[in-house]
């Protein structure tokens, strides 16, 4: 079996491949105060709860975009599995070339996610990930990974605007049921949900005309299952489209990187 992370800002995901099988996946906040021990703690409590057994973890995969909960989490991959951990970087054996200005400035979390979304759809592919930050990747045809956009996501965008505005209060991300909101709380519901939705129709959009030809539309990441409700642009949903190349990545490169240290 093999553990697979993935840090975002503010989740971090866990997931547990029995080979290519995702058997369980798990959500915590990414809380940098954590030490290796507590996370350790954490993570057991949720693979005993599903029944998996430490010792059947042969390896760990990490994506992240967090650098002071990396070093912390090869900690506690090996100190609570007994294993070495693979760090993702556009260094490593992709299966796909990276075609931006500054590879190694290219996110994990997005290195991933088009490296599975190519996997499994080819190209060309338009990969929309929702979490605190809403970018956009493009991998080419020939799979070659493009670059593509980021832009402030749902949660960054709502908190944002409260701060800001003394009278605006914090509101619950959802669609209203009118475009015209008829309270506070709607109104700032209805700009920010269907001005993400607009926003995210509009560079897709750019992105296809630049390209000169359509695309397949991936969306991932904490809000992809609602924003997919709400267009018909997104072509398929992949909650665990990072947390798969993460796996991809680990897989192509283990021999580089033994899983499995002397206890």
């Amino acid at each position: 079996m093999l553990l697979c992370i993935d840090v975002g800002n503010t989740h971090t995901q866990f997931g547990v491949y029995d080979r290519e099988k995702l058997k369980n996946d798990y959500r915590v906040s990414s809380e940098v105060v954590r030490t290796e021990d507590e996370i350790g703690i954490v993570v057991l409590s949720l693979l005993e709860h599903d029944g998996i057994k430490p010792r059947n973890i042969e390896g760990a995969g990490i994506s992240s975009v967090v650098p002071n909960l990396t070093g912390i989490l090869e900690r506690m991959s090996q100190k609570y599995f007994g294993c070495g951990s693979m760090v993702v970087n556009s260094e490593l054996d992709l299966g796909l070339k990276v075609g931006y200005d500054e590879p190694l400035a290219v996110g994990s979390d997005r290195i991933c996610a088009a490296v599975a979304g190519y996997k499994k759809y080819g190209g060309p592919l338009i990969i929309l990930d929702f979490g605190t930050a809403t970018t956009f990747d493009v991998v080419s045809g020939d799979g070659v990974y493009l670059g593509g956009a980021i832009a402030p996501g749902l949660e960054t965008a709502a908190a944002d605007l409260q701060r800001r505005a003394a009278k605006l209060p914090r509101i619950e991300l959802r669609f209203p049921e009118n475009v015209i909101g008829k309270t506070t709380v709607k109104s700032m519901q209805s700009g920010i949900m269907f001005g993400a939705v607009d926003a995210m129709e509009g560079i897709v959009r750019r992105i296809k005309d630049t390209l000169g030809t359509d695309a397949t539309v991936i969306a991932t990441g904490g809000y992809g299952k609602i924003m997919s409700a709400h267009t018909g642009i997104i072509n398929h949903l992949e909650p665990a489209l990072v947390l798969e190349g993460v796996r991809l990545i680990y897989e192509k490169n283990h021999r580089k990187h033994p899983s499995r240290k002397s206890r």
